[in-house]
């Protein structure tokens, strides 16, 4: 039986999305939306530390710049099976822009779409900041995210910005 790479992401993937979204149905049953949506957001303050860590040490990358933290960003974007650009427009700013999230993709096929703007404001957002912190210098200003248009605001695309702070 032939097990190639892709066949094993494909599987990895599956299990990846289906155990985030089992999880959280099981506790809406339990304790309803706004808990389950609370415990979520608890999950993303730590797993973007986990692939950002990770993305750091398999890409090889040490600066801590908005440009390094979308290169590693890119890293789990496809891992996850999203469609993205990303972009570097100068040394303080980079952003990386979604056209397919395979998590809304999942919410559309579900019949959840309807959480789509929650998760959005509540986790995306959480995730983006978190990538943030995790490359911001100890000794400078921190790199900030913004988030911009959302597939689950209904927009075409969304977009995720990376800027370094002004220092005051």
């Amino acid at each position: 039986m032939e097990t190639g790479s892709d066949m094993v992401l494909e599987m990895l993937r599956r299990s990846y999305f289906a155990v985030d979204g089992l999880w959280f149905v099981l506790l809406e049953e339990d304790d309803g939306l706004e808990r389950a949506l609370a415990l979520d957001e608890r999950v993303w303050q730590v797993m973007p530390k986990i692939q950002a860590r990770k993305a750091r040490e398999l890409l090889r990358i040490e600066e801590r710049t908005p440009a390094a933290l979308v290169r590693c960003m890119a890293l789990k974007l496809a891992a996850e099976g999203h469609r993205y650009s990303v972009s570097s427009q100068n040394t303080q700013a980079a952003e990386i822009v979604i056209s397919e999230c395979p998590w809304r993709d999942v919410l559309l096929q579900s019949g959840r779409d309807q959480l789509g703007p929650a998760i959005a404001d509540h986790i995306c957002s959480t995730e983006a900041a978190v990538w943030a912190n995790e490359f911001s210098p100890a000794d400078g200003p921190p790199i900030v995210a913004r988030m911009g248009e959302s597939l689950c605001h209904g927009d075409g695309y969304c977009r995720v910005s990376f800027h370094v702070a002004d220092e005051d």
